[in-house]
């Protein structure tokens, strides 16, 4: 821990026994009719929006741009904060908080102009409700109905597992 080269043993050892929290931060891209991006990975089965865990000493808001310049080639920085998501520890995967960042409104053209640089997307698209809940898991379709709730009235919302608990 170069961070804490040159601090008393006591500090040390406090800051290493503190809780550890997975990031992963991700951005939602909707279409002018209200369907959302969403991205299938070559790793899994689920599809995903744009998005990742964010890396040692990085900001949630990097690490989703970063995301989006590897997955889909794109340098722009993120738009506003739409939801907070505390996961708690699942069978394979530690707690966790998830930022989801709006991405703004694509067109059917710039989506269908999309290069997956990285290998790690093989294909994308605009989909509706009901089939983004048949694509990804529903944890993820929680979230992102959350956040197309904040993009649409301006809000960020405070969830617990997917489900929204609060707006912020």
């Amino acid at each position: 821990m170069d961070a804490l080269k040159g601090v008393g043993e006591p500090a040390a050892a406090y800051a290493a026994g503190l809780p550890r929290k997975r990031v992963v931060a991700g951005v939602v891209f909707r279409a002018s009719d209200g369907r959302v991006l969403l991205v299938e990975p070559s790793y899994k089965v689920n599809w995903e929006i744009p998005g990742g865990s964010v890396e040692a000493d990085e900001s949630p808001w990097d690490g989703a741009a970063r995301e989006l310049q590897e997955e889909l080639g794109w340098e722009q920085p993120v738009g506003r904060l739409l939801v907070v998501d505390h996961v708690r520890t699942q069978q394979h995967r530690p707690e966790g908080i998830v930022f989801v960042f709006d991405g703004g409104v694509l067109s059917d053209a710039e989506v269908a102009a999309l290069r997956f640089p990285d290998g790690e997307i093989v294909s994308a698209g605009f989909y509706g409700p009901a089939e983004t809940r048949q694509l990804v898991k529903p944890l993820l379709a929680d979230r992102i109905e959350a956040a197309l709730t904040a993009a649409r009235d301006g809000s960020t919302w405070l969830c617990e597992n997917g489900k929204p608990v609060r707006t912020g």
